[in-house]
């Protein structure tokens, strides 16, 4: 990820001036998050104790790049390494001790995707753990619909697009992930749920009449949940600030992970997490949200558009 994770989260210590305790494992916190927090809370402890990147490498048999990629969460956390930093840190305390070592194992636990590693770039992966944690998702999307509302028939369409040479199978098992990730809207205390969706991405006859039909009566349910907000961004709205592509910006309840902005392109994924990238792109969102329809006029929108798909 690009940035620096302290970013937008306060310092966090206790009444000595010492980091606090490893951080509570989140209720719906998976592997990536669980590193980034780990990550988080092994900087605070290395820089309260003075040591730098270079000489915690040396105790763990590695390099300062290597301790900078465990700070920022970007790889897995050893629990034998972590028991060295502890150790360098000067974390004796065998009850605050547990804690990080109970946060090294979680982090090694496989997330629910890995059983699609075989279909998932690995770029995928980061969003897919940060969706699980997240408490607001807010999503603008321009040429499709929101992976997250996507019916079967018209995933199966975006999934065969630039596929040519891929197996039925390979097809299917990505819709599957995809209709697996959607378990995020339903689950108890699922995050709020924010997305603008450009008119020409519903204009955009996917998959046949039948399966837009089908994806705009979805749209038009989803639509209904307390949690879910749901706008059009019409044509006759004009440009928009967002124009260039698909957002997506993601906030949690947990101190130690910033709001991240997360851009899909073609072949890969940018994560930012600067405060002033994260402000630009809020900036962006609250302008496109306040140039689409309102949810009553979006639902009417879709209403209308169902009866055209014949």
């Amino acid at each position: 990820m690009t940035g620096s994770r302290a970013e937008g989260a306060a310092a966090a210590s206790g009444p000595t001036g010492t980091p606090h305790r490893a951080a509570p494992a989140q209720r719906h916190g998976g592997p990536t998050v669980l590193r980034i927090v780990l990550g988080t809370q092994l900087r605070r402890l290395r820089e309260a104790s003075g040591v730098t990147r270079e000489e915690a490498g040396d105790a763990i048999r590695a390099s300062h790049a290597k301790i900078s990629r465990v700070e920022l969460g970007r790889v897995a956390q050893k629990e034998r390494d972590v028991a060295d930093l502890l150790t360098l840190y000067g974390v004796t305390d065998p009850e605050e001790r547990a804690e990080y070592l109970e946060l090294a194992r979680r982090v090694g636990t496989p997330g629910w995707w890995q059983k699609y590693s075989d279909v998932m770039p690995s770029w995928l992966e980061t969003i897919l753990g940060l969706e699980e944690a997240a408490s607001v998702i807010r999503s603008y999307q321009v040429q499709f619909v929101p992976g997250l509302l996507q019916t079967a028939d018209y995933a199966r369409a975006v999934c065969s697009l630039g596929e040519a040479r891929g197996s039925v199978r390979e097809i299917e098992r990505k819709v599957e992930l995809r209709l697996r990730r959607q378990q995020l809207l339903t689950r108890p205390e699922a995050p709020k749920l924010w997305f603008v969706v450009d008119e020409a991405a519903l204009r955009r006859p996917m998959g046949g009449s039948l399966t837009m039909r089908t994806q705009l009566r979805r749209l038009i349910e989803v639509a209904q949940l307390p949690h879910v907000t749901l706008q059009i961004a019409p044509f006759g709205a004009g440009g928009l600030a967002a124009a260039g592509g698909p957002i997506t910006i993601l906030r949690f309840d947990e101190p130690d992970l910033p709001d991240i902005v997360y851009l899909e392109q073609l072949t890969s994924a940018l994560y930012l997490d600067k405060r002033a990238d994260v402000e630009n792109y809020m900036m962006v969102m609250d302008q496109v949200s306040a140039a689409a329809s309102g949810t009553e006029s979006s639902v009417r929108f879709l209403e209308e558009l169902l009866d055209s798909y014949y």
